[in-house]
């Protein structure tokens, strides 16, 4: 016999060394690195599964309509791009107690309750467990079958005699081979357990959702190439203690990855918010120096939202910066094109913007309306509660067109807004709509004097 080799992996990056290191060059953590043996050929599955297939000329290629199963949940099937395929594999990141499990459990009995064969396999949690979870949660369709499993061969028997039309692993860092050397929840474990169930997806047609844990930075902990072998990747976000969760598509090779999916968290179980812009502007202050509403689109949905600001006199020598649910290097720009353009003095004021609701924002049509929520507090002068603010700011000062932006008119209309300030780029080509004033600006200062009287 060879002798048995062994390396250090990284558990949250997967980097792998030859020898012990305090930091890891991948990712940067500390103490990350455990020693397991070194396998050649880690996957026990037979070359026999795998169809051998001759190259064709892409023309000849027929392709058929993609099979979707609804889960009766709008808001997922929207992020998922209108159901689950067959033969998909899903991989569900987020937080603990975020509600990852009790999203997929809802799931599992909507799509069992319409006549498809779920398996929910448990690796955390025993089946009484679930079953307590799933009284308070109404889960009671016959066609869900629950299966406390860890280990892998077993898991794979019980999916191939069975084959179940859905199948949800909770979680994959609970689910082990027996034949590795390494500990459940290790990269090798983790990409070993991945690769068979992908293949088991692929090749028996099996809708498979899988859950993963995240690491502290928030990203689904062990190797990289996990989200690579999966079909589509789900990050269910939000603050614990807001009952407020969106989930969002960064991967999805059946859809797009624009599109969110917005819950809100109540005793029994998730309701989909079907309308999140009445939901986050509920309780809005009013005359209140340094709120303004500013529409986002997230995917083909226009999101009307309300940022605040807050600037006060710095006590010490260096003014401090705070954003949530901003990127903090958009919004310190925002403020020195506020300083040089328009000449306001901030740079004695501490400054604090905030998203209500707990929603995170990348988009650069807000860029206005942080902007001037940023003046609005500067200048202690309330901006009108009736005005939606659309925008991209450039370094010079001027207000940059933005997309879809009859949508975004469309959607503050309907929630009774009766201005929006846009960019005169988007008055080309814009149809008249009724029953809203629309206020074209060039540049910041036009947009200033119309919400605060410059």
């Amino acid at each position: 016999m060879g002798k048995v080799k062994t390396v250090y992996i990284c558990q949250e990056c997967g980097y792998e060394s030859p020898k012990w290191m305090g930091k890891c060059p991948g990712c940067g953590s500390w103490n990350t690195f455990i020693e397991e043996v070194k396998a050649e050929k880690l996957s026990k599955i037979q070359s026999a599964a795998y169809n051998k297939v001759q190259p064709l000329k892409i023309q000849d290629i027929e392709i058929t309509k993609e099979i979707r199963y609804s889960t009766y949940l709008e808001e997922l099937d929207r992020v998922l791009g209108g159901g689950i395929v067959k033969g998909s594999l899903v991989l569900v990141g987020g937080d603990p107690g975020i509600g990852k499990s009790t999203l997929l459990l809802q799931m599992a009995n909507n799509v069992a309750k319409s006549g498809n064969i779920v398996l929910y396999v448990s690796g955390e949690e025993s089946s009484k467990q679930i079953k307590l979870r799933a009284e308070r949660l109404n889960v009671l369709s016959e066609n869900l079958l629950v299966l406390p499993e860890t280990n892998l061969s077993y898991i794979e028997e019980t999916i191939t005699n069975l084959k179940p039309d859905v199948v949800v692993i909770d979680s994959i860092q609970t689910v082990y081979r027996p034949e590795l050397q390494s500990a459940p929840g290790s990269v090798s474990q983790v990409r070993e357990a991945t690769a068979v169930l992908m293949n088991i997806a692929k090749n028996l047609n099996i809708a498979t959702f899988i859950v993963g844990h995240v690491t502290k930075e928030g990203s689904i902990a062990g190797p990289r190439v996990l989200e690579h072998m999966v079909d589509t990747v789900l990050y269910f976000e939000g603050e614990r203690h807001n009952t407020y969760r969106v989930l969002r598509a960064v991967k999805n090779r059946f859809g797009s990855t624009n599109e969110i999916g917005v819950f809100e968290m109540k005793q029994f179980g998730l309701e989909e918010v079907k309308n999140p812009s009445e939901i986050l502007l509920s309780g809005r202050p009013k005359d209140v120096p340094g709120s303004c509403v500013v529409c986002s689109m997230e995917g083909t949905r226009p999101i009307l939202i309300e940022v605040q600001a807050l600037t006060s006199q710095t006590s010490f020598g260096m003014p401090r910066r705070m954003t949530t649910g901003l990127d903090y290097n958009r919004v310190i720009l925002l403020i020195a094109v506020l300083e040089k353009r328009v000449g306001m003095h901030i740079q004695t004021y501490d400054v604090y913007v905030n998203v209500a609701g707990g929603i995170k924002i990348d988009e650069p049509a807000i860029d206005l309306g942080v902007l001037c929520s940023i003046a609005s507090s500067f200048k202690n002068l309330p901006i009108d509660n009736e005005v939606v603010i659309i925008g991209e700011v450039g370094l010079t000062g001027e207000v940059r067109g933005v997309n879809l932006i009859d949508k975004r008119i469309l959607e503050a209309q309907k929630l009774g807004f009766k201005k929006c300030i846009i960019p005169k780029e988007n008055m080309k080509g814009l149809d008249i709509i009724k029953g809203i004033q629309i206020v074209p600006v060039e540049n910041i200062y036009e947009a200033l004097e119309e919400v605060l009287g410059g």
